[in-house]
């Protein structure tokens, strides 16, 4: 009932910040839960990561839907954007996916601590466009969706982390770029999330009922918490200093990305 509870926890945090910030909520997941993972019975210590990467990629699919719906509602997703991007985003989905299940777990860490310090530092620093830079066209957002979605499935994030920074440095308003990666995480998402049940399918040692990669016990935890909470974030980003709220949730990602890798390679 313990960790039922620890589920139901991180899903209202995750989905909040998701919903808020437009990352999918994976950046928060994936860290917690391989170390709630890692202090259980039952789960083999090599596949903890991958355990939390699938797990956090499924919840996305319904966090993203909620978040999404909420920003359409306000009028912030870049329809146009999102059909641009989405081919590039499936394609480096499978991309990340296959990479993933086949780096060890340690290495994994590493990249993915390295690349949640990067996403703080540019949340922290806020760093600014020139005036006259602009989206690229069809195949440039192409492109970009295609390194978007392979980093995502690699780290299990809804892309929000990369999606968010790219629009705003083409100077899009921050609230049409969150609204718009609120969009692009559900194909993320989906995709992704195929991806870690294939790879895990049939992996000697996951505990029981793993869907491969993915823990159902933990994601039915995650799916009702995350949904519920998603919309509230939506909403207080428009209307709250998301600049300042994004340097705060730096200082977390930090933190949880540290005490993740210390827990796996101490």
């Amino acid at each position: 009932m313990l960790w039922w509870l620890a589920y139901l926890a991180l899903g209202l945090f995750g989905g909040f910040f998701a919903g808020m910030l437009g990352i999918g909520g994976g950046l928060v997941m994936v860290p917690t839960l391989t170390m709630m993972f890692a202090a259980q019975a039952g789960f083999p210590i090599a596949e903890v990561l991958h355990l939390a990467l699938g797990t956090s990629m499924a919840a996305i699919i319904f966090t993203s839907l909620a978040s999404l719906r909420a920003h359409h509602q306000h009028g912030a997703v870049l329809w146009r954007v999102v059909v641009q991007i989405t081919p590039g985003i499936l394609i480096g989905t499978l991309i990340g996916t296959l990479f993933a299940g086949s780096v060890p777990s340690k290495p994994l860490a590493v990249f993915f601590t390295a690349f949640v310090c990067l996403v703080a530092m540019q949340m922290i620093f806020g760093l600014k466009p020139k005036p006259s830079r602009e989206l690229p066209g069809a195949a440039g957002v192409f492109a970009v969706g295609t390194g978007i979605g392979a980093v995502s499935a690699l780290v299990a994030i809804g892309g929000g982390s990369l999606t968010v920074p790219f629009l705003t440095w083409c100077n899009v308003r921050v609230q049409n770029a969150i609204g718009t990666s609120a969009a692009v995480g559900f194909p993320i998402a989906v995709g992704g999330s195929l991806g870690y049940i294939f790879n895990g399918w049939g992996h000697p040692g996951l505990p029981q009922w793993s869907l491969g990669y993915v823990y159902l016990p933990a994601l039915v935890w995650l799916i009702p918490a995350s949904m519920l909470i998603a919309p509230l974030g939506a909403k207080l980003a428009h209307r709250l200093p998301v600049a300042t709220l994004k340097r705060l949730f730096a200082g977390i990602l930090i933190l949880l990305a540290a005490k993740m890798a210390w827990g796996l390679f101490t």
